[in-house]
């Protein structure tokens, strides 16, 4: 493996932690956008940021990662992202700022009011941000981040594989986020909550699943290469997240909450290490490879030893900070 594969490795190893962590993250807000007006809500919205309030800004560690990777290993991937996906990237950005300032000022809001606005911006912004992330994978999987100096098109993050996987996103990230309060509801003893939590996860994972399989059709027609390598190299992976969706939904027919948990990541990270092995090796489909998109060997080493380091002093305490977390050791104030 030579050292731009194994940066590009490390680099997607970030994006498929990001989108388990991150994606649960994200997707509590769905089910505070859904919880309903402020009494009928309330349970739901303390179990939220009881749930995710010691950890919610850890989560983005991965995100950080994977943008220093990406501009440092590989400028002209970077570059071509930037100028033609800037509108969704900009978007990204400012939902996640304004996520991060509406869960943050919704607790300490002067009035009612505007906690409310805040807690809106906090809901709103956590549905938006992922379905911007998704539009950015379907145009990078569909060819259409050029290289050749082309300025932002709209068509390259609004065609059907675009709004497929801004879609998906939205919904894998409410189903995991479901699946993980449900499971906290039920560590917290507070069983009603669970068992409706966890009948409407069920619910949005059996919509999860059915808008993956009617996305093929698409996906086939608009993402060829991405396709191709779906149903090929990347299949075992794609197999190994149906199983563990399956798994998942029977975990939670069977209330069967805490080891849905680990089922329900490994669906969702499967089928993002799956994306990313369909398309080797390309950075940009169509476009760029890893081996042409890489910078100079002595800065990819810099980085792989960078990585390393990492593993040892940050990895370890970034664990055991979840570990603290799921055992409620550790207040979200």
């Amino acid at each position: 493996m030579s050292p731009a594969e194994a940066v590009a490795v490390v680099m997607f190893a970030a994006v498929v932690a990001y989108a388990v962590f991150g994606g649960a993250d994200f997707g509590v807000g769905a089910w505070d956008l859904t919880a309903g007006d402020a009494e009928r809500g309330a349970p739901v919205r303390r179990l939220i940021d009881h749930s995710i309030g010691p950890v919610w800004e850890a989560n983005h560690v991965w995100l950080v990662f994977v943008l220093v990777f990406l501009w440092s290993g590989f400028p002209t991937a970077f570059a071509a992202l930037m100028r033609v996906l800037a509108v969704p990237f900009w978007l990204v950005g400012l939902g996640i700022v304004l996520r991060g300032a509406g869960f943050a000022y919704r607790k300490f809001a002067p009035t009612v009011r505007w906690a409310r606005v805040a807690g809106v911006a906090f809901a709103a912004s956590s549905v938006i941000t992922p379905f911007f992330m998704g539009t950015i994978a379907g145009a990078v999987a569909s060819g259409r981040v050029p290289v050749d100096g082309r300025a932002a098109e709209l068509g390259a993050w609004a065609t059907p594989a675009s709004i497929l996987g801004g879609v998906l996103a939205v919904l894998a990230c409410a189903f995991l986020a479901g699946v993980f309060l449900a499971a906290e509801a039920e560590a917290l003893d507070q069983p009603d909550l669970a068992d409706a939590l966890r009948r409407r996860s069920l619910a949005v994972g059996l919509v999860t699943g059915g808008v993956a399989t009617v996305g093929l059709l698409p996906l086939r027609a608009d993402a060829p290469v991405l396709f191709d390598g779906l149903t090929g190299r990347g299949l075992p992976l794609v197999v190994g997240s149906v199983v563990a969706g399956v798994a998942t939904l029977v975990l939670l027919a069977r209330s069967r909450l805490r080891p849905a948990r680990a089922t329900a990541a490994v669906a969702v990270g499967s089928v993002v290490a799956g994306w990313g092995l369909g398309q080797y090796p390309w950075l940009l489909v169509d476009e760029l490879t890893i081996a042409d998109g890489a910078g100079a060997t002595t800065t990819l080493t810099g980085m792989l030893v960078a990585s390393a380091v990492l593993v040892v002093l940050v990895l370890p305490p970034l664990v055991y900070l979840y570990v603290l977390a799921d055992r409620n050791a550790v207040g979200s104030e």
